[in-house]
This record gives C-alpha cells, structure tokens and sequence, in this order.
C-alpha cells in the first residue's frame, strides 16, 4: 500500500505487526522489504529506523540470515549521526541485536576473524558507554572462543559471562541457559547439561525460541545417558515446534541425527522430505553445515545397511540414491567446514564435521510411536512378516526364528537326527530343521521313512497346498510300515480341510481315522503318540465346527428377538457339536494324561484341557473358562513348552478382564508375553502389547499401558500393518499420553495415527475420538483454530449418530476454540449450533452455557451489545422455564405418591433435589454473568447491572453454603460498583456481609474474600 494510498506511521506500524505474525520466509522478508519502502516515503526518521529493525528482525529469523548486515549498518550510521531520531525501544533494539551481529558473523565464513575480533571490542565499546554490564559481550565472546575451538579462552569467557550482572542487554533466562548446557555437553558433562537445561524444558523459562533448541540439544546427550524415554519425550515434543520454523535449521538437524542414532532411519528420511530447501538454503552456511552432517550420517547408516540404492529425498534436479547423497552430502560438509577453519586458521570445524558424520548408532532400536516403516521396509526387496492373530503367531511354526545354533549342514544324518530331535520335544525351531534336511536332501536316495517324514513336516507349511502333501506322506508311512503315523498324516489333512471349508467333509473323514486307529492301538500296531494325534486332529475339527455353530448364531440373535422353529433346530444341532465335540476332548485328554512325561503326550493333555476351557466359555461359564485355560497354560509351561501357552493366556487375559480381575487380566497378558519371548512373529508381539496396554488401561495404569501401546506400534510398523493395527495402536497410545498431559506428544501421535484410520478398518468412532482428543491436546497448546478445525470434522461425523450428546458437545468445544483463536462471528455460529443441540438432547446445561457463552462472543461480533443482551436473556428464561417445568412435574409425582400411599410425607428424592439445586446455581450464575458483561460494556448503565448482581446474590442465598463462594463473589462485584456508582456506606455493608459469611471459615478462598473484602472496606474508608 503506498502513501497516497493512505499509509500513514500508524498504518505501517500496524503492517509491521501484521507482517511479524506471518511464517517465517522469504514471503515474510520480501513484505518487510516493501515496508520499508513505504517508510521511506514518509519522511520521518523513527519510521525509517522501525522499519529496518523490522526487516533486521525477519532476515534474522529466515534463512536469508545473510542479509541482515545491511540494515544493521544502515541503523549505526544513522544512530551516530542522529542519536535523537532513536525513542527508548529503539534505542535497546539497536543495542540488543549486536549480539545477533556478532553471532551472525560467525555463521559467514567470509567475514574475517580480524573483522569479528573487531566488532567484539566495538560492542564492548558501545556497551560501555550506554551503560550496560559486560554480561553480554562475554557471552559474545565466548560464542567465538567455542566456534574456534579454544578451549581455554572460551572457558575464561563462560565464567566471566556468568560472573557479570544480568541487565536488560542480557539474554532471556532460557537462551542463556541453552548455551551454558550446550558448552557443558560439548565437554563431556551429559548430566550438568540436562540440570542446567532442567528449567527450561520444564517451562520455567520460556521464549520464541526456547524450549525449541533446548529439546533439540538435549537428544544425543539423552541417548548417551540411556535416558530413552526422555529422548523420545523430547523429541517428539520438539520436533512439533520446531518443524514450522525455517530459521531453526541447526535444530532441525538435531532431529535428524537422533533418528539416525536411534533406529529410526526411516523417519529421519520423512525429516529430510519435508525441507528439501534446507539442502539449498545458502544465506546461513553454518545451519547448512550442520544439516549436511546429519544427512551424511544418515546416508551412511543406510549405506552400512545394504540400502545404498535406496531412493531418498535429497537436493533438487536429480534422483537421488542412499549412496550418491552420502558422497554429496560428506563433500557439501566438508567444503563448507573448509571455508569456516580458513577464515578460523583451525582445522577444529572439519574434525567436528567429521566426529559428527562419523558417529555410530547409541540405541539399536529406540520405537517412536509415531508412523513410520522400520528401515528393513525400506528396499523394495523387503517384505513384512504375516499378519495373523497373535495366537496363530504362537502357534504356527513359521513364526519362530532359527536356532542359534545347529549340525553340520554337509552331514544330512547329523540334520535327521537333529530334526527327530527338535520335532519329538515339539521344538518350533523343528520345522526350519525340515526345511535343512529338505534341502540337503535334494538329489540324493532316500529311504521311504526319511521320505515320509519330510513330506511330512513340509505339508505342514503350505496351508490348503499341504492336503496332498499330508496324503503322500501317509503313503509313505504305510510303505514304511507305520500304517498309525499314515492315519495320523490324513488326520492332519483332514484338520486342514476343516480350516479351508469343508468342515464337515473333513468331520466323516477323520472319524474313520478315529475307528482305524484305536483298532490299531487295540491290536498293539500303533502306539499311544500316533493315536493322539488322530484323536487331537478330530477333536479339534469338533471345535471348529462348534466356533462355526457359535458364529452363525450370532448375527441370528442380533437380527431377530424371537425364536422359531428354524432356531429351535439350529439349536439342538450346535447342543449335539458341542457334546460331541466335549466328549472327543475329553477323550483326548483321558488317552494323553497318563503319559504325560513324554513332552509330546503332555502337550496334547494341555491342549484338552484348553479345548474345555473355550467350551466353557461357549457355554458362558467364564469362571470354569478361566480356570480350565489357566490349568492348560501351566500344562504348557511346565513340560517346556511355553510357546504354545501364548495363546490361551491371552484369552485367559480377556476373560479374566470379562469377570473383572484386573489383576488377574495383567497376570496373564504378561505371561503371554514373556512366553512368547522372541519366538513371536512382529504381529503377535504387537496384539500382545497392544492387548497388555488395554488391560493396563482399565486399571488407571496410563503410564505402563503407553508403554505397552508404542510397543504396539512399533511391532504393527515391523510387520508392515502400519496402517491397519498401527494406527489402532497409535490412537490408543494418543489417548494415553492423554491422560498423563502429556500434550505435545499425545498431538504427535495422534496426528500420525489420523490419515490411516478409516471407517472401514477402524470405525468412525475411533476417527471421532482421535479428532477429539487432538482438539483437546491442541488447547493446551494454544493452538486453538487447529484444535475447532478438528473438533468440527469429529461433529461433522457425529451428526449422523443416532444420539446427538457427542454431536452437541464437539460443536460446543469447537465455539470455545473459535473464540479463544479470535474469530469471534465464527465461534458465535457455532455456539448457535450447540445451542440448537443441546436442546434437541433435552440438556439443559449446555442450552444455557452455550446462550451464555454465545453471549461473551457476540460482544466482538456485529450482533454487539443487542445480541449478547439477548443471547444471556435468553438464558435466564431457560432457566426459570427449567425450573417451572420441574416444579410442576415434582408437584405432580407427589400428588401420586399421596394416593398411592396415604399418610406418607411426599417428598422430592434425592435426585430430583439435585437437579433442581444445579439449575438454581445455573441462574445465579447466569444472573452473575449477565452483570459482569453489562458493567463491561456499558460503564454509564451500571444500575442494569446491579439489578443482575443482586439477583444472583438471592438466587445464590437460597442454595445456602453449598453456594458461599458464588453468592460473595456477586456480593464483591456488586460492591465495586456500588462505589463506582458514590454509594461508599452501600459498598461497605456489602464488604462486611461478605466478612461475616466467611467468619471461621478457613481455606484459599476465603482468605482471598476476606482480603477483597476488606480492600473494599478501604477504599470506602477513604471516600
């Protein structure tokens, strides 16, 4: 806007304010730059000077750091020549960035040292005589002392800065301290750098920039300590705030090393995509120094990794592999460290550059919470591991990783004999065992036994596939001579067709099995092994059979509240699966049992006794469930098979949760876990964890279950179900962070967990929720307009719900963001729309909150004083037609009551006591409010307004003391305007009546009313 267009000194005063608030950028700069053309054309000195402390200040703050030295010189010229133009702010603004001169120039490797060395003596000069404490020239001086490497100096300099008197030249409390503790871990002082920082990170001291560098310093330092969960902490919550800023390169390259020294490649690289203009951005080459360290550091972890033709973001005009930005990156660095030890006459910034680049990882695997793939996910070649149940996971052999150690794999008897073994103690590492002596066995002669065996164990591995493969094997086992271990193969057929869809089918086939071999147990042909494992193949069918019964009746009885003949039948055949399966279990069980101390007989009885334990829980006998499933794990564990107990301790775990045990429910979840060990797949490892935090959770334990969900997370990303599980667990662990008020990191998470939750996978309640939470979170930030952003998108979902409270509530949240993020007509509307819900809901409360609050925001609106008069208006009629209403209906149901019962008193019970007591406070404080805006608003109307206090003092009288604090607070307010209004003799009677409520009554806020009291008693003294 030019002058003749009207832009006056105010005008451009209010554009630079304007312009201040903008993100950080070259937009920003280029507005300040326009700006001070405009000042110019004023022709007033002040407005010259502020306009170039405007653009020193934005330079300062960007990446164009660079430019700032011409403004700067601009202002000392013309403060020599005319100290006079210069008011008091101006005059410590051009004194203050002196500093950022001095440490400007360090960061530009072609300024000289001399030229540096000078500018230290001309800022102590010049602090000199304005009358300033050396404080800030030594902390100057010691910023170069540590650039250059000289120890010695720089410590004289740190002491000396901390010895001088803090005055008003001095840095904020939290910048000074960031540097202290910077020097201190650069000296190998970890633990006296976190207690110098302590202040800052835990918002004693805070500032534009504070605790953004703080969070970031403190990373590497946390993980040398093994302090994790704090550097995750810190992480996570500073790279919230630092990751809008353009000008916090150096910090944001912090972000980056902690993710390459901590396992989280991959997310480093999402660092790295998000600011492709930090590998170009020339105008402050020391940030650019320390962005291309990390970058190398990174890319050579990669490389170290077998990804150096890894894809990665990098700097503009070419594709980009892990390998060629590792080159680029080390050289970009070291040229520029080059530049900074010539100007220095050091090698001290290269051997820095280096140790950096240099570093190995402090933590092999540090999980985040946040979404990210695990850097195995990283190479196209890579593939994540099965996403079955985490009872699958125990089960299935496929699961378990290999032995550490093993036979010579050139001797394949050594690797039969070592398979037989495995397999006969039901070792998972068995089925890897199979798969050596498969294929040592290729091209060579067999004998029939060895053949069978080996078909065998690699049927067991295909799924549907392995049906013909069971077959073969079964005749292998008959050529063999072992006609029990042949029915025991297509009894393993026959369990694997039941699981594919031919149940029944597999049922007929697996009873014959059952006939043929008891016959050979009878005859002695077979032994008690063989017969087990027919008799487990068909008690298990059984039991599929009974899940199917179990969950095609559930949709039935969902979908229909009557029963008819359809059902009655459906009925008798599931009653005659489950007796039939029971009895093949039990059968099972009486066959095993007495030969429990072969491994594989003691395993089998555990299995019955799990088997009976889920047929109680069909049978909703959670009780016998519980413990017939923990007798099963106990089995499981105590012949040497902990593996198999994960899965029916985990369902222990949710029954016990089912009967309330919370104790009992941890018990269990933790076993499962601890008895999965690292014999789990990713995906188990993360049902397990996720289903421990869930437990946790229920007991108040928000601490540990957060523990628990990020380990969910993290084991959802290794398996490559980010998006599905991942995001489940994100979002719980969100809720958790929660619940400790650990905002900053809950946002973080929950944002991560938000763009892979859907409808489908996760239901709209979980989206509602996390938008809901993030709302919350972003509140206390202070980060209001995003937080109604969300709020909104969760009601917009809502509407839709059968019940409308949630829809209500969110659009009441959302008018209260709107109006603390200053867009008043916005938060005004919205208030509107939870009005009209609140009574669609028939929630009283809230009508009335919302008129009230509707009435606040109203006043900065163009409905003004009118409209906030009738939105609190309103208020008050809807509670005195509240409370009509009620007195009615309380009349009526005692009138009721008398007939039903003669003689008997009618009196209002408790909870209708309670209903009218709370609308009662909801006018007093309606009247209270209606007050406060009218004494606000219109000063000259002050007689509205005490009509509206004395209201609410006799609304508040009629609660008693339930409503002390309410009634003295309108008695003080109404007092204060009574004096306003030259009526001292009214203000004191109402000051003494507030003393005498309060007499012998003890606590904070009857020490403050007491002591509002008596300043009033004061005052009206002295009128």
């Amino acid at each position: 806007m030019s002058q003749a267009m009207g832009m006056d000194f105010d005008t451009l005063r209010q554009a630079m304010a304007d312009n201040q608030e903008q993100p950080e950028g070259p937009a920003r700069n280029a507005r300040a730059e326009q700006l001070l053309v405009e000042a110019e054309k004023l022709n007033i000195p002040l407005a010259v000077i502020e306009a170039l402390g405007h653009q020193l200040k934005v330079y300062n703050y960007s990446s164009e750091k660079d430019k700032m030295f011409v403004p700067f010189a601009r202002l000392l010229r013309m403060w020599d020549e005319r100290p006079e133009d210069f008011d008091e702010y101006e005059t410590h603004s051009l004194h203050w960035v002196f500093k950022w001169m001095s440490a400007g120039m360090l960061d530009q490797p072609h300024i000289p040292l001399a030229s540096i060395e000078k500018w230290l003596g001309e800022m102590e000069h010049r602090y000199r005589l304005a009358g300033h404490s050396e404080r800030a020239v030594r902390g100057a001086e010691f910023s170069v002392a540590a650039h250059l490497g000289d120890v010695g100096r720089a410590e004289r300099a740190y002491t000396a800065w901390l010895a001088a008197d803090r005055d008003t030249m001095a840095d904020c409390h939290a910048c000074e301290l960031h540097s202290q503790g910077w020097w201190r871990a650069e000296r190998d002082a970890d633990e006296e750098a976190l207690e110098l920082w302590r202040p800052v990170l835990e918002g004693e001291y805070t500032c534009a920039h504070e605790p953004h560098t703080v969070l970031a310093s403190s990373l590497v330092p946390l993980l040398r300590l093994g302090r994790l969960d704090e550097a995750r902490a810190h992480h996570l919550r500073g790279f919230r705030l630092v990751r809008p800023m353009e000008s916090m390169r150096g910090a944001y390259a912090d972000h980056v090393e902690f993710c390459a020294l901590s396992g989280n490649e991959a997310r480093a690289l999402e660092l790295l995509a998000e600011r492709p203009a930090y590998f170009t951005d020339s105008g402050d080459p020391r940030s650019k120094l320390d962005f291309m360290a990390v970058t190398a550091l990174l890319m050579d972890r990669l490389t170290g990794l077998g990804l150096g033709d890894q894809p990665v973001p990098g700097p503009a005009g070419r594709e980009w592999t892990a390998s060629g930005l590792a080159v680029h990156a080390r050289g970009e660095a070291l040229s520029l460290a080059a530049l900074f030890d010539a100007r220095n006459g050091t090698l001290y910034v290269s051997e820095r550059a280096r140790g950096r680049m240099d570093q190995r990882p402090l933590v092999e695997r540090l999980p985040l919470g946040v979404r990210s793939r695990s850097a195995r996910h990283l190479s196209p070649s890579g593939s994540a591991t099965g996403s079955g149940s985490a009872s699958a996971s125990a089960r299935s052999s496929a699961a378990f990783v290999e032995s550490d150690a093993g036979p010579d794999p050139s001797s394949l008897p050594a690797l039969l004999a070592e398979a037989r073994r495995l397999s006969a103690t039901r070792s998972p590492d068995a089925v890897e065992a199979w798969a050596a002596v498969s294929r040592a066995a290729e091209g060579r002669e067999l004998d029939v036994r060895d053949r069978a065996e080996i078909a065998d164990h690699a049927a067991m591995e295909r799924g549907p596939e392995g049906i013909e493969l069971f077959h073969e094997a079964a005749g292998l086992y008959a050529e063999a001579g072992d006609p029990g271990e042949a029915l025991a193969a297509r009894a393993r057929a026959a369990y694997v067709l039941a699981l594919t869809g031919g149940p029944e089918e597999a049922l007929a086939t697996v009873s014959k099995l059952y006939e043929g071999v008891l016959a050979l147990l009878a005859d002695g042909r077979t032994g008690v092994s063989q017969a087990a494992s027919v008799l487990v193949g068909r008690a298990r069918i059984l039991m599929q059979l009974v899940q199917e019964g179990a969950d095609e009746d559930e949709p039935g009885a969902t979908a229909s509240g009557t029963a008819g003949s359809g059902t009655a039948d459906s009925g008798t055949a599931g009653d005659e699966v489950v007796g039939a399966a029971e009895a093949a279990v039990r059968e099972l069980l009486a066959l095993a049992e007495p030969h429990i101390s072969d491994v594989r007989m003691a395993s089998r009885a555990a299995e019955a006794r799990a088997m009976l334990g889920e047929l109680a829980a069909h049978a909703g006998d959670a009780e016998a469930a519980a413990e017939l499933l923990g007798q099963a794990s106990e089995a499981f564990v105590a012949a040497g098979l902990p593996w198999f107990a994960v899965e029916y301790e985990s369902r222990l775990a949710g029954i016990a949760r089912h009967l309330g045990d919370a104790e009992g429910a941890e018990r269990a979840a933790r076993a499962a876990l601890e008895h999965g060990g690292p014999r789990l797949e990713p995906m188990g490892h993360a049902q397990l964890h996720l289903q421990l935090a869930e437990v946790l959770d229920a007991a108040g334990q928000f601490g540990p279950a957060s523990e628990h969900a990020l380990e969910a997370a993290h084991w959802a990303d290794e398996a490559g179900q980010g998006p599905t599980l991942g995001a489940w667990a994100r979002h719980q662990l969100g809720g958790f962070l929660l619940r400790q008020e650990r905002w900053a990191e809950a946002a973080e998470i929950l944002e991560s967990a938000l763009p892979d939750l859907t409808t489908e996978m996760h239901g709209d309640g979980a989206i509602v929720q996390t938008r809901w939470w993030l709302g919350d979170c972003l509140t206390e930030l202070g980060e209001h307009r995003a937080a109604a952003e969300h709020w909104l998108r969760a009601a917009d979902i809502a509407r839709h719900w059968p019940e409308q409270r949630d829809h209500a509530m969110l659009a009441h949240l959302a008018a209260e963001a709107l109006g603390h993020a200053e867009l008043p007509a916005q938060a005004e509307q919205a208030y509107a729309r939870a009005g009209d819900l609140w009574r669609a809901v028939g929630n009283v409360h809230g009508l009335i909150r919302s008129l009230r609050a509707r009435a606040w925001v109203a006043l900065r609106t163009d409905s003004g004083l009118d409209g906030a008069r009738e939105s609190m208006a309103a208020a008050v009629r809807e509670c005195e037609e509240g409370l009509l209403a009620m007195s009615s209906s309380v009349g009526a149901e005692a009138v009721e009551r008398s007939d039903a019962a003669e003689g008997s008193d009618a009196v209002e019970d408790s909870d209708a006591v309670e209903a009218r007591h709370r609308l009662v406070a909801e006018l007093g404080h309606t009247h209270r409010q209606f007050g406060d805006l009218v004494a606000r608003s219109v000063p000259d109307d002050a007689q509205e307004a005490l009509g509206h206090y004395t209201r609410a003092i006799s609304v508040f009288a009629s609660l008693g003391d339930d409503a002390l604090d309410a009634r003295t607070g309108a008695e003080l307010a109404a007092g204060w305007l009574e004096a306003d209004l030259l009526r001292p003799a009214a203000a004191a009677a109402r000051a003494r009546a507030v003393l005498s409520a309060y007499a012998g009554v003890d606590g904070e806020a009857a020490a403050a009313r007491r002591a509002e009291a008596e300043k009033m008693l004061g005052v009206t003294e002295k009128a």
